[in-house]
């Protein structure tokens, strides 16, 4: 077997990488994120970070939780910012370990602000959003040559926890064949109806995916008329996935996942 030489970046002391860990399944890790976990003094890590990606942690590092859960009790963003700084100016090489991607729905944005505020030096190390190796894992392409040539993500609450409130439902309906909802399954219900009362069909196709690339991982297929009261039957616990389109109905023939 070839031995392969990569060089990576040096992780310096008193800076932040600001990393995207993927949607759970280690082995979807950029080996610049995984070069990053080996090597940081401090990991500040979310909530849907999986310990098996932890466990890629130096021996010496420090790990510290910054996860934010729906109705849960959370810390407060301005702390988690304040701690990066502070870390970074202690001398550590701090890396914020977020789940997925850093910059889809997710606080990565504000964190690096403070921190070219403050003139902190920082690296962003993008990763697989859920919205696309979750949608693979479950076997549903996001896009076909005979379906769809858009697809559309869309944030299923907002900073208060409640459904978005300036999403223009009708045009989303009208000009997306494909919709994935982020963290949206507390609002599954408003969601297929704002849907439905904007045009789209009730016997859509609909897709909800739990643990997303994880070996539990459990997807459940609906229509927008029946997949509030499915849900509800159901054992599904959030965070989820919602997929909205006909690109559901290829996972009929390419679930892969349960095939192994």
């Amino acid at each position: 077997m070839k031995n392969i030489s990569i060089n990576m970046p040096d992780f310096k002391p008193g800076s932040v990488w600001v990393v995207g860990a993927g949607p759970g399944d280690p082995g979807l890790l950029s080996l610049l994120a995984l070069h990053g976990i080996q090597n940081a003094d401090v990991i500040v890590y979310d909530a849907l970070v999986s310990d098996d990606i932890l466990k890629f942690s130096g021996e010496n590092a420090e790990l510290e939780y910054a996860g934010k859960r729906g109705g849960k009790p959370s810390p407060k963003q301005k702390d988690i910012t304040d701690s990066l700084v502070a870390l970074a100016h202690a001398g550590k090489r701090v890396l914020r370990l977020k789940g997925g991607d850093p910059f889809v729905f997710g606080r990565g944005a504000e964190e690096c602000l403070r921190l070219a505020k403050e003139k902190i030096s920082f690296r962003i190390v993008p990763g697989i959003t859920a919205g696309v190796g979750g949608l693979a894992y479950a076997g549903i392409p996001m896009t076909t040559r005979g379906t769809n040539s858009a697809v559309t993500f869309i944030t299923g609450h907002n900073a208060n926890g409640e459904i978005p409130d300036d999403i223009d439902w009708k045009s989303l309906a009208d000009a997306s064949p494909a919709m994935i909802f982020f963290m949206g399954m507390a609002h599954i219900g408003r969601i297929s109806e704002k849907l439905m009362e904007a045009g789209r069909s009730p016997t859509e196709p609909v897709a909800i995916i739990c643990k997303a690339t994880m070996p539990n991982q459990q997807v459940l297929v609906s229509t927008l008329e029946k997949c509030r009261n499915d849900v509800l039957a159901s054992e599904l616990i959030p965070p989820a996935l919602i997929v909205v389109g006909s690109i559901v109905n290829f996972r009929e023939y390419l679930d892969w996942f349960n095939c192994e």
